[in-house]
């Protein structure tokens, strides 16, 4: 399993980098990691997740990316996995673990101004598989970043958005069940059955890294197609931008240099078609690729047209895998009975049970999905760090009682209630590296 890399090396970092490459001090930043170190690594499956992170490939089957844009199993003695996890396969080996907890801070370059290019489901896997796609994208240099759990858009727009780890924020998937109502709320539509509403400063009060830039006298700028303009999510995530509808990638390149022009900037600038090919055709599709000709034709131009003193910088929200496998979650008496709500997405589910069946749903979950996907419980879930080292007592109950995350590639889909979803050929949410690492590209003027 790879666990995120919340100590230096997470989308979480980013905004504080990006900040302090402006010159904005940020006291009282919380930080965003803490290291525990486990006396030694369980060599059997089934026992309490741990909080530790290890560096060995000998853990459960993380799918990587070959260049077929198929999945594979990788040989990469570096990549970080978590032990002692319910149902997986365990690492053998500690000698490399405490390698992965103490990594340094992320620190960028100073710069009078930024750029950001997020590039929905760019993942560092899917560039590196199809270089040759991204030619320009693939000669800068840069680093390797993982994405928060779950991987996932509003997750990790968050996560840019306000520094926080997914524990502190609160947008713990795509679709949380909102505690004493019954009904589950979908974060990217923002959305609830029968025509209930949800206030975005309540469900993610905290403060922006727009806001605090706007504060420090940068023009806080977000570049965007204009039917995200005003919605509950990008008001959740972009609280203090100031918003410049744009959406042919013409007009974004425009409105970005014209952005760039002011003495002190924060750009950020969003391009999601690629994702969206991903979903509908899979990754390395003829489709997929031709958009990530486009992003990479996108990338060069920003660039070309950067004012001296500007740093841009290529990141992704999470990566993605093609199923290779599907279960109907609504169709199996075995993942239905004790269930009140099926939330999350297909790639991390999250499971509320109905009152005192908690146990009976976790044992079931775990004996359907055994060797295909990890499947704790919340306490486990929390415990083990995946959505950074503390989630905070107010949004614990928006986590499944049992949270479901397959490591092989496989969908658990909900067609009655997602039929859009069940279609798709490319997904995204778990902890594999091909969903967990995105790429961290900078050019500097």
């Amino acid at each position: 399993m790879l666990v995120p890399g919340y100590g230096g090396g997470s989308l979480a970092d980013l905004p504080h980098a990006l900040l302090a490459a402006l010159g904005v001090h940020e006291p009282g930043t919380p930080a965003t990691a803490t290291a525990r170190h486990p006396a030694s690594a369980p060599e059997t499956p089934g026992d309490a997740p741990g909080a530790a992170t290890l560096r060995d490939a000998a853990n459960a089957p993380d799918t990587t990316a070959d260049a077929s844009g198929t999945a594979s199993t990788p040989n990469t003695a570096d990549t970080p996995i978590t032990a002692n996890v319910p149902n997986a396969p365990v690492a053998r080996d500690t000698a490399t673990a405490l390698a992965a907890l103490n990594d340094p801070p992320l620190v960028l370059e100073p710069a009078e101004r930024v750029c950001l290019f997020l590039v929905d489901g760019l993942g560092a896997e899917l560039l590196r598989a199809h270089a040759e796609a991204a030619p320009f994208l693939s000669g800068l240099a840069g680093r390797t970043l993982t994405a928060g759990f779950p991987a996932t858009t509003v997750t990790s727009l968050c996560s840019l958005g306000t520094g926080l780890t997914p524990g502190e924020h609160g947008m713990l998937g795509l679709t949380l069940a909102v505690p004493g109502t019954g009904h589950l709320f979908n974060c990217l539509r923002w959305t609830m059955p029968g025509g209930l509403t949800m206030d975005p400063d309540q469900w993610q009060p905290a403060p922006t890294v727009y806001q605090r830039a706007v504060r420090a006298g940068i023009d806080s700028v977000y570049v965007g197609p204009g039917e995200f303009e005003g919605t509950g999510l990008t008001r959740a995530v972009y609280r203090g931008v100031r918003y410049v509808a744009a959406d042919a990638v013409d007009d974004r390149v425009a409105r970005v240099h014209e952005a760039m022009r002011a003495g002190s900037a924060h750009v950020t600038v969003y391009y999601g078609d690629l994702d969206a090919a991903g979903h509908m055709t899979g990754w390395g599709s003829e489709e997929w690729l031709r958009q990530l000709a486009i992003v990479d034709d996108m990338a060069h131009r920003l660039a070309e047209g950067l004012p001296p003193g500007s740093a841009l910088y290529v990141t992704a929200d999470h990566g993605m895998v093609n199923a290779t496998e599907k279960i109907d979650a609504e169709r199996v008496p075995q993942l239905t009975e004790g269930v009140a709500l099926l939330g999350g997405e297909a790639r991390a589910r999250h499971v509320y049970a109905e009152r005192g069946a908690g146990k009976d749903v976790l044992e079931a979950w775990r004996d359907a999905l055994r060797g295909k996907a990890w499947v704790v419980s919340r306490q486990e879930a929390v415990e083990s760090g995946w959505f950074g080292p503390r989630v905070r007592d107010t949004w614990l109950e928006r986590i499944g009682d049992v949270v479901a995350v397959p490591y092989i590639d496989l969908a658990i889909t909900a067609p009655t209630h997602n039929p859009i979803e069940a279609l798709f050929i490319g997904y995204h949410g778990s902890m594999t590296a091909a969903e967990q690492y995105v790429p961290l590209l900078e050019v500097r003027t």
